[in-house]
């Protein structure tokens, strides 16, 4: 049986199985000159260039929704203890 290639590109995502080296993570996330989004260094897919400022831009808004939704007062969450009326229509 042939051994399966560890890196390449399949129905246009790539993918890369070897093993990582510090060197590798470290310049797959830092890429000046290059778009928002990377090939990962490990794994299936791509990531954000953090040499990119539109990734800043990106982590800054996900962590800020995020934010507000861990610090939001839940008013709007319906009690489990109240109850609710189902009407069925027979028709």
């Amino acid at each position: 049986m042939a051994d399966k290639p560890q890196s390449g590109e399949l129905f246009g995502v790539p993918y890369n199985f070897e093993r990582p080296s510090l060197g590798r993570l470290l310049s797959s996330y830092w890429q000046p000159g290059k778009g928002m989004l990377v090939q990962k260094p490990f794994g299936i897919g791509y990531t954000l260039n953090l040499a990119s400022w539109r990734s800043w831009v990106v982590l800054l808004v996900a962590g800020l929704m995020l934010y507000l939704e861990r610090n939001s007062g839940g008013d709007e969450a319906v009690e489990e203890d109240e109850p609710v009326e189902v009407v069925v229509d027979d028709d």
